[in-house]
């Protein structure tokens, strides 16, 4: 599209100056141009063998026009002068002056010069654009009317909008342009831009320079304010492009309004107060920045940090008496400075009578300086009225942005933008013949070349600057990104000093410190704090990413980084720490001998088998006696070895599972229950009428299968990480739930039958009813055991083990009291009661037709045991 543009641009300006050739051929002498432009400014073209044309912005824009057009049309002049950039005006009249008087410089050669005000506005910039290549004020594109020495190159224009306006028409004729100001990255195309060169960096360094700042101290919350043009934009524009790759946010983007707009302004503040964003980078000259830098000292808008851009950081438009509470802290990059000797004697010695530009700055100077210091300036100084001055005052004592020479900045580029155009003419000029870089080896000549030679020599020119000996050279039309970090900082006296506290070279920025923000500290920009260990960043839906809620990591998840993303699982024998930062192994969690639940087990077992061996003492003491013989003594002893073994057997479930525990203790369980339980059995076998088999034989049975069920599927020790989160509980896999179950239901059967048992034989009355001792044992037996099944499954980890101890001793010492308790009172206590008579039934009639009598009893038990003997032969 550019292309085609300038195809067609090049085509209309051909025809134009076609037809205006024709047309002045043949027109009378009287016939005159359609427009005459009104510029301001410098000449000196008298004597002069090459002349360098200059465009800057001494006013900040052009007056109000009615837009009438019922008269002939009046280009408009300018207002609002602007001290610091008429400083830049008269520093190129100094470097001229200054080349003229060098001897090893253009030493044959007396520069002139062309200066115009560009009053800050492309139009304005047009029309001196249009003047410098037709040599008139009455201008006719593509034709020159002027005269006398040619016209070197143009120093100007000023801000980025202007140069690009401007760089567009010189380029078409290749009139080389060398710029101090206008830093827009999009001047950097040679395919746009032919003839465009330029002392001060491109802003896409200065956009980096400003990305790396706000990342270095971690601000992801970033407003941004750019003016409403081409410097501005793509300024803001290749910022916003590398801050939001690395993760920041911009809370608002504004827009500076070019005309004055009071509800634009109002608007902006608006912005500011209500977001949250502590850091707002500004790309925007000092000139559209103004406004609303009053409009935020009105509102008292303070707390926030300010990333100036090079063209306002050392203003002093900006830098206003009272701006302290809003700018103090602001953070800025400026261009290379420099201290230019003898700039400030030729600043302050000025002739208003030279031109109308240098009388206004006169009155204007004057005006402000009898304004502050509220008229005691001498009346011998002014010699006239207040309000008037001679031209012949003294600006020795002038304290303004003019005089001020401590921030050569854009002035010490204006000066090496006439320096450049300067050695290029003197490369141009002593060009040896035959020797030349043109067509056939050729030279051009000083007197009279053509613009696109000068470029050559413009293009290829490499010099060093002796006030500062730095070394000049383009790159692509371009200079090194170099920056000096400014800071602005109160000094003692309470006014705002520009302090250099770092540089950057085009890459990084180096040795940032000794900053001072408005709270003498760095400020903290973020839309949401930072994310800590322990918890992961949560997205807010429909809001920047750097918006976000931070989110606990579950149970058994960590994050250890700050803001993470997501929170990471913990593996299976480690869990997260309290503060979810950390995966830290799994309580390990057993019923150990040592701990005092342990040890209380232990003894209650060991005080168990102790009373449950001292019964059997007293028994074996008392052997001969009727209690003693009256049961089976086989019996009652297999009865005590048997609870022996169950308060023993508690024992093996304690302490950390092995295999070789874990197979003993649910084997000796099932096998003391079904022993004791036959034993009980035993007890009633010949006091039964019925006895339906042999069950109390089947301990031997039980063992087989156990001995199986330790063979094919043995129980195991396991790590349970499923039943606590925190916890690996160490327990015994049963190896198979059927087998187990079958085994421990063979002892409820036993069980059953035993309280059955025991139950029927309560009715055979004998004067001792061991019956119903046996009875009350199981009942007990069972309560105990109804009781264990939901006080197990409601446990976990060592307290099931605990339970199922607790259920064991339980039952085993209900069991040793019911049945054994009675026999040894009557042992130990009731000696009297040990007698064969005690022990025979009591004699009861039953019905009117049969009475149970001792020897009836025992003649039925001996053919019932006959009965069951030879049942047994057969099986």
């Amino acid at each position: 599209l550019a292309q085609r543009v300038q195809v067609f641009a090049r085509l209309f300006l051909g025809l134009w100056a076609f037809s205006c050739a024709f047309w002045y051929l043949s027109a009378e002498s009287t016939c005159k141009l359609k427009a005459k432009f009104n510029l301001n400014g410098y000449k000196d073209l008298e004597k002069k063998k090459v002349v360098i044309g200059g465009m800057f912005p001494v006013h900040k824009g052009i007056a109000y026009s009615d837009g009438n057009t019922s008269r002939v049309p009046v280009s408009s002049g300018c207002e609002g002068f602007n001290f610091r950039t008429f400083r830049w005006t008269q520093t190129m009249l100094f470097a001229i002056n200054e080349i003229n008087e060098k001897v090893d410089l253009l030493p044959n050669t007396d520069l002139g010069y062309v200066i115009y005000d560009s009053c800050f506005t492309i139009s304005k910039a047009v029309e001196g654009t249009l003047t410098y290549l037709t040599g008139q004020d009455e201008a006719v594109p593509n034709y020159r009317c002027g005269t006398g020495a040619p016209l070197a190159a143009l120093v100007g224009t000023g801000g980025s909008d202007l140069s690009i306006a401007t760089a567009r028409i010189l380029g078409l004729y290749h009139f080389p342009q060398v710029n101090y100001s206008s830093t827009c990255s999009a001047l950097k195309s040679k395919f746009q831009f032919p003839t465009f060169l330029r002392t001060i960096p491109n802003d896409i360094h200065q956009s980096t320079a400003m990305a790396q700042l706000v990342l270095r101290f971690g601000w992801t919350w970033v407003g941004t304010i750019a003016a409403d043009d081409d410097y501005g934009k793509y300024g803001i524009k290749d910022f916003k492009e590398q801050v939001e790759e690395a993760g920041v946010c911009i809370s608002f983007s504004e827009v500076l309004p070019k005309v004055s707009s009071p509800e634009d302004i109002q608007r902006i503040v608006q912005t500011v107060v209500e977001s949250t964003a502590k850091i707002i980078v500004v790309f925007s000259s000092d000139v559209d920045l103004s406004p609303l830098i009053t409009e935020l000292l009105r509102h008292n808008v303070t707390n926030r940090t300010w990333i100036a851009s090079e063209a306002w950081v050392t203003s002093a438009l900006i830098n206003q008496p009272g701006v302290y509470p809003v700018l103090a802290g602001t953070l800025g990059f400026g261009v290379k400075r420099a201290d230019i000797p003898g700039l400030r004697r030729h600043l302050l010695e000025l002739d208003p009578y030279d031109d109308p530009l240098t009388e206004e700055f006169w009155e204007m100077v004057l005006f402000v300086t009898n304004q502050n210091v509220n008229g005691t300036l001498p009346r011998a100084v002014r010699g006239v009225p207040d309000g008037l001055c001679t031209g012949t005052e003294s600006l020795a004592q002038l304290d303004n942005t003019y005089s001020d020479v401590s921030q050569l900045r854009i002035t010490y580029s204006v000066y090496k933008a006439v320096y450049a155009v300067a050695h290029a003419l003197h490369n141009l000029e002593h060009c040896e013949k035959g020797k030349g870089p043109f067509v056939g080896n050729t030279c051009a000549d000083i007197s009279n070349f053509e613009p696109w030679q000068l470029m050559y020599y413009l293009k290829n020119v490499r010099f060093k600057v002796k006030a500062t000996d730095e070394e000049i050279f383009f790159d692509n039309g371009d200079i090194e990104g170099f920056y000096d970090i400014l800071n602005w900082q109160v000094n003692s006296e309470g006014d705002i000093s520009f302090i250099n506290v770092g540089h950057y070279n085009g890459s990084t920025c180096l040795s940032v410190s000794d900053l001072c923000f408005n709270v003498c500290q760095p400020p903290r920009s973020v839309c949401s704090e930072n994310c800590q260990p322990g918890t992961r960043k949560g997205i807010r839906q429909g809001e920047p990413v750097c918006c976000f809620d931070c989110i606990p990591c579950a149970d058994g998840e960590i994050s250890n980084t700050t803001n993470a993303r997501e929170c990471t699982l913990c593996s299976g024998d480690d869990w997260s720490n309290d503060a979810h930062d950390a995966c830290v192994p799994k309580i390990i969690e057993f019923l150990a001998f040592g701990e005092p639940l342990g040890i209380t087990l232990i003894v209650i077992s060991a005080f168990g088998a102790s009373v449950t061996i001292a019964v059997g003492v007293v028994f074996i003491v008392h052997i001969g006696t009727p209690l003693v013989k009256a049961n089976d003594a086989l019996l009652s002893f297999s009865l005590l070895f048997s609870l022996v073994v169950t308060f023993l057997c508690s024992i093996v479930f304690l302490g950390e599972p092995q295999h070789w525990s874990c197979m003993t203790s649910q084997v000796a369980l099932a096998l003391g229950f079904a022993l004791c339980l036959s034993s009980i059995m035993g007890e009633f076998k010949e006091r039964i009428v019925v006895i339906l088999c042999d069950l109390h034989c089947h301990p031997f049975k039980q063992a087989i299968a156990c001995t199986v069920w330790l063979i094919i599927l043995p129980p195991h020790p396991v790590k349970n990480t499923s039943s606590q989160n925190i916890k690996i509980i160490l327990e015994c896999d049963e190896g198979s739930v059927v087998f187990i179950c079958c085994i421990f239901a063979y002892d409820i059967l036993l069980a059953l039958l035993a309280f059955v048992f025991a139950f029927i034989a309560r009715k055979l009355e004998d004067h001792f009813s061991e019956a119903k001792c046996v009875t009350f044992g199981m009942l007990v037996f069972f309560i105990v055991w109804i009781s264990f099944v939901p006080a197990y499954l409601s446990t976990r980890g060592k307290f099931m083990v605990a339970v199922q101890i607790f259920a064991i001793l339980a039952s085993s010492f209900g069991l040793l009291t019911c049945i054994f308790l009675p026999k040894c009172y009557i042992l130990l206590v009731k000696p009297e009661r040990n007698i064969e008579e005690m022990m025979r039934p009591r004699a009861k009639l039953r019905d009117s037709t049969m009475t149970w009598t001792s020897a009836s009893l025992a003649t039925v038990a001996s053919e019932v045991n006959a009965t069951m003997a030879s049942t047994a032969i057969d099986d």
